[in-house]
């Protein structure tokens, strides 16, 4: 318990220092919770969801499209209008189809001149046509305006989408425009509704809201001044996940200060005294808290996909704002708002609380406290295997990548066009693979190309004829046209030549990366150290992007256990105590992964997940995870100091419990918050993390690790000095009965 005692220093500060101090606090967050604000709009202005950029300067796909540029306009993104009648486009479809065109020419954003002309199908069903839509606009809102038309003009039977990598970029660009609102409202309403639960006062979630915005709004003012100045890379999804880390994040620090805060209420003479004693039992825990976090966030800066280093220091620039807040805005406000911040039912002065754990007590954690105590060998052991039947399911996880048109949940006008071309076309159709290769070495990778199965036709591209100006056949190359065609000029550039494959699948698909596969298997034999043979183009960035996702997710797991272990052992000083809660909090993560294997699988269904899922769920969980359990064996370590090691753990639990289990309802519901955005990669995080934060708030720091550490006592805290500084009272049977002597070895322990 905080002591009645108001430290010396803090009784002789000067009036006018204890009004300068919080006032003048107060206003520099006001400054920037404006700044930051005004800042939101443009955060979106900063971010992009193009794959390509998301891959390392190495990856074979990310040498293909920058050495394809010199054969096209690198700003130019393909958009495929597709048309269906079935039983067969009529004279009066054809013709409407070319009005279409027409129209689609006026546009903005639109390149006629490096646009395709109609290409039917092989049972006259349906019609496709290629435009080339300029990146240095709005892709979005050209796309939009395409499907206006369609639309506007729309015939009876005639069925219509556009689709390919512009539609498919729409359509995930359209999913992420709930980000700045949607999902933040959704969050904070969550968030007050349960503070106002917990709390019974209208004022207090006011508070620390506004602490949590506050923090929020000097993070995106920061992140997109570092993203305009490219320093930063800002994907939609980054942007989500640091709206959901930093309001989670700095009510939970917050909730943590106000607790000791409220103690500090009773047992305090003065505000002023109650708010630095306060500091003092939370700066440390809230620190290591954080700590934990950033490292496990700045590992994320030794991988190799952008898009996960990126998300590094963008989400611990949102950690350090959120401990700022918690630690300078939260007790500033606090201290003018004193017991009012409480209302109606506010702390009385000098009633300093009895035995937490005390035979007489009521409520759910001294109850849980004395049933630890009599049964913590067969808590933990129950606790342990149920965790382990959870994990069983890990196996069912498919997180090998998914096909790009399943990013987006729901309606999918790209996906349902990608369905017509599959039926009709090469499902390959509008996304080709690329293949640039030396000029003398054109009929041997033809052949090649040609002989792999999975790829249906080979066109060569120029830089006079973006849209193919050669077709390769069995018989050789051969120019497209009228015999006697020329061959244009441009097909040979730096000695090397374009080559774009269709393939019968899917350019989004995985079955397109697997031919992909087999072609760079293929192709590899003809590579040398003068000039290489590459693959390229939709399909392989995204095949890189998975394997680089596979490798980064091997590499930093481990960095990431090794590094919260140190931070445990540094604030513990202890080695047995950060084994031990790494241990529960891996079993908590693996058992989260398993559950959401089935719930995917069976329930909702989900084609797979990306293969960051894991990774992001891991660095979300273990260093989230691992801070209740700082929030408990802190208090369990300073508990421990007065009544032993067995008593300390079970007032820590008692103490600590109520506020510990509102932080984790708290987490669990801005993550929750995610499932919002229809996307499949952050309602998976999204349910992940929330569900193992309540796995991990309701059983594995409720029941496992105290009922282990009780089972373990004293020695939890080897090698530091508290392993040896009470003796373990001696056991009867395994059990702890009541009566029992305490760890000092002395009166008995009244559990």
């Amino acid at each position: 318990m905080i002591t009645t005692s108001a430290p010396a220093r803090n009784s002789r500060v000067p009036t006018w220092l204890r009004v300068l101090l919080p006032v003048s606090l107060i206003l520099v967050w006001f400054g920037l919770f404006g700044a930051g604000g005004a800042s939101f709009g443009q955060i979106s202005d900063v971010s992009t969801n193009d794959q390509s950029q998301q891959l390392p300067a190495s990856a074979e796909a990310t040498q293909v499209q920058e050495l394809q540029s010199a054969f096209r306009d690198d700003d130019v993104i393909p958009a495929l209008v597709v048309y269906q009648r079935d039983g067969g486009l009529t004279d009066a479809d054809i013709a409407h189809i070319d009005d279409d065109i027409e129209r689609f020419g006026s546009l903005d954003g639109v390149l006629a001149d490096d646009s395709s002309p109609v290409i039917p199908s092989e049972d006259g069903e349906a019609i496709q046509v290629v435009l080339a839509l300029d990146t240095d606009g709005e892709v979005a809102d050209t796309v939009e305006a395409l499907r206006a038309v369609l639309e506007n003009n729309a015939v009876d039977g005639l069925s219509s989408a556009v689709t390919g990598p512009a539609g498919l970029t729409a359509d995930l660009t359209g999913a992420f425009a709930g980000i700045d609102g949607l999902l933040l409202l959704v969050a904070l309403g969550a968030v007050f509704l349960i503070l106002v639960i917990v709390y019974r006062s209208p004022l207090l979630p006011v508070i620390v809201l506004f602490s949590s915005l506050s923090a929020l709004c000097a993070s995106i003012l920061v992140v997109v001044q570092l993203a305009r100045a490219e320093i930063l890379l800002l994907s939609g999804q980054t942007q989500g996940i640091l709206f959901i880390l930093v309001i989670g994040a700095a009510t939970d620090y917050s909730l943590l200060y106000i607790a000791r805060f409220r103690e500090a209420l009773v047992a305090q003479p003065t505000k002023w005294t109650a708010t630095w004693a306060a500091l003092k039992g939370s700066w440390e825990p809230i620190l290591a808290s954080g700590g934990t976090v950033i490292a496990a966030l700045l590992l994320l800066l030794f991988s190799d996909l952008n898009s996960n280093k990126a998300l590094g220091p963008v989400a611990s620039i949102g950690i350090v704002f959120a401990l700022l807040a918690a630690l300078t805005l939260l007790p500033a406000l606090l201290f003018w708002a004193g017991r009012v911040a409480f209302w109606p039912i506010r702390p009385k002065a000098g009633t300093v609380g009895d035995d937490p754990i005390s035979a007489d007590r009521k409520g759910l954690w001294a109850s849980l406290a004395r049933l630890i105590h009599k049964r913590p060998r067969v808590i933990w052991m129950s606790s342990v295997l149920l965790l382990g039947v959870m994990c069983l399911g890990v196996f069912q996880l498919k997180a090998d990548g998914v096909a790009q048109s399943e990013f987006v949940l729901g309606e999918s006008q790209a996906r349902d066009g990608q369905a017509i071309l599959a039926d009709h076309f090469p499902a390959g159709s509008g996304s080709p693979t690329v293949i640039i290769a030396p000029e003398g070495r054109l009929e041997t990778v033809a052949g090649i190309v040609l002989g792999t199965d999975g790829v249906d036709s080979l066109s060569v591209l120029s830089e006079d004829s973006p849209s193919g100006s050669l077709q390769v056949t069995d018989d050789g190359v051969q120019p497209l046209g009228p015999p006697g065609t020329p061959v244009p000029d441009g097909t040979v550039i730096d000695g090397a030549v374009l080559l774009q494959a269709t393939l019968d699948e899917a350019g989004d698909s995985v079955a397109a990366e697997r031919v992909v596969v087999e072609l760079r298997a293929e192709l590899a034999d003809l590579s040398t150290d003068a000039s290489s043979v590459l693959v390229g183009g939709v399909t392989a960035i995204a095949l890189d992007s998975n394997e680089t996702a596979i490798h980064d997710r091997n590499l930093l797991i481990p960095l990431i256990l090794g590094a919260i272990t140190i931070i445990l052992m540094l604030l513990l000083r202890s080695i047995v105590a950060p084994l031990l809660l790494i241990a529960s909090v891996v079993l908590s993560f693996g058992a989260a992964l398993g559950v959401s294997a089935w719930v995917f699988n069976g329930i909702f269904d989900f084609p797979g997940a990306d293969p960051s899922v894991p990774l992001f769920g891991f660095v979300f969980l273990v260093a989230l995870g691992v801070d209740y359990n700082i929030f408990l064996m802190t208090r369990v370590r300073e508990e421990s100091k007065k009544h032993g090691t067995r008593q300390g753990i079970l007032r820590g639990l008692a103490v600590t419990g109520g506020v510990i289990t509102s932080a984790g309802l708290v987490l669990a519901a801005t993550f929750a918050a995610l499932g919002v955005i229809p996307i499949l990669f952050l309602l998976q995080i999204a349910f992940i993390v929330a569900f193992g934060v309540l796995l991990d708030t309701f059983l594995v720091r409720t029941l496992l690790v105290p009922a282990l550490s009780y089972d373990i006592g004293r020695a939890i805290w080897w090698p530091s000095a508290l392993s040896r500084a009470f003796p373990d009272a001696d056991r009867s049977g395994g059990k702890h009965a009541a009566g029992e002597v305490n760890d000092r070895g002395g009166a008995p322990a009244d559990v």
